[in-house]
């Protein structure tokens, strides 16, 4: 049984630490993938059976990929292994090297991943249905796996709308990256994609990546989130939470860190304001945002029409900030967190000020 399934790229990444890509004689290795992230999250955090639908190819740098998944505690059976050539000519796994950045040096990811062997999932290459079946009770994808082909975009739609048939509520994170989209019509494209998988979705993580003409075309500042929560609601008008991070970046290595969401029955709801967070590593914090929000959102009153309170959505704010928060205090995309320390964050009110 498994209560949380993704559908997203596990990417190995290769951290110089405090130094450069450039300049780099070692490095660290992690795992890490936007979708992929959440769920780790939710089974080494908060203890949800979680697994994760990929693809590999089947090699040494695969198997290293499918050992961390493992360490991780999220459940491999539903990986999918494709024979490789030798040198990556087919099929071969992707590759990030990341660098955190310091003080006025933001961070840099340099990936490697055109004709990944996930990139090359299509329809009808996994049983959704008897995924679903078995009994999820959550499903989540996004933008970041929607983009790495135009076979990508049909397996998310055909696996959420699966979920739905199911009655398995589903979520999805339009994560642009503009990398993904050169050559494959650019931003334009990827928000047609984005709002034909969005509409799909019971929760929108990362909503405020769908306000605006096109993704990335301009910040939304803090008193513009109503206004444009309420424009993301009339674009996606069958979700029943859209919810987002809020950051301001004085530099790499301290951040304001809040958010907020909005439902059909509560209205917006902001989060907890935690100004002034040391940043060590800000990659996956989005990941971990969406993953306590999640686990919030399965431990309250759920997201089915009539049953979402104030109450509940502020709580799953609560735990989707903390952990956001704690995620950046180590390195590497993925949660080092325990319940106890996100939960023990919620309760502080010093470092988490309530609007």
């Amino acid at each position: 049984m498994t209560d949380v399934v993704a559908l997203g790229e596990v990417m190995l990444r290769f951290d110089p630490g405090e130094g450069r890509i450039r300049t780099a004689r070692t490095f660290q290795v992690w795992e890490g993938g936007g979708e992929y992230n959440v769920v780790r999250g939710l089974r080494r955090c908060f203890g949800w059976r979680t697994a994760v639908v990929t693809s590999l190819a089947d090699n040494a740098v695969g198997r290293l990929v499918e050992d961390l998944i493992l360490q991780g505690g999220v459940d491999t059976s539903l990986i999918r292994w494709v024979p490789e050539d030798g040198i990556g000519r087919t099929a071969r796994n992707g590759l990030n090297f990341v660098e955190r950045g310091y003080g006025i040096r933001g961070a840099l990811g340099v990936s490697d991943r055109a004709h990944t062997a996930v990139s090359q999932l299509a329809e009808g290459d996994v049983d959704w249905d008897a995924i679903f079946a078995a009994g999820p009770r959550w499903f989540h994808t996004g933008g970041v796996f929607a983009g790495l082909s135009d076979t990508t975009v049909e397996v998310a739609d055909e696996a959420m709308a699966a979920a739905r048939r199911h009655g398995v509520t589903v979520s999805y994170d339009p994560n642009h990256r503009p990398s993904l989209w050169v050559g494959r019509g650019g931003a334009d494209r990827a928000r047609e994609v984005d709002l034909r998988l969005a509409r799909h979705a019971d929760v929108v993580v990362g909503a405020l990546g769908l306000a605006g003409p096109r993704p990335g075309d301009g910040r939304v500042l803090a008193d513009e989130v109503p206004d444009a929560l309420a424009e993301v609601a009339g674009l996606v008008p069958s979700a029943r939470v859209l919810a987002t991070t809020l950051r301001e970046v004085p530099s790499a290595g301290v951040n304001d860190w809040a958010s907020a969401a909005w439902s059909p029955e509560t209205g917006l709801v902001t989060g907890p304001l935690m100004p002034g967070l040391h940043v060590l590593d800000r990659i996956g914090s989005g990941d971990g945002f969406a993953a306590g929000l999640i686990h919030g959102l399965l431990t309250g009153d759920g997201v089915r029409p009539g049953r979402l309170t104030n109450a509940c959505l502020e709580r799953a704010l609560a735990y989707g900030t903390a952990h956001g928060a704690l995620t950046m205090t180590t390195p590497g995309d993925v949660s080092m967190a325990s319940l106890a320390e996100v939960e023990a964050l919620m309760a502080d009110g010093s470092a988490a000020v309530r609007r």
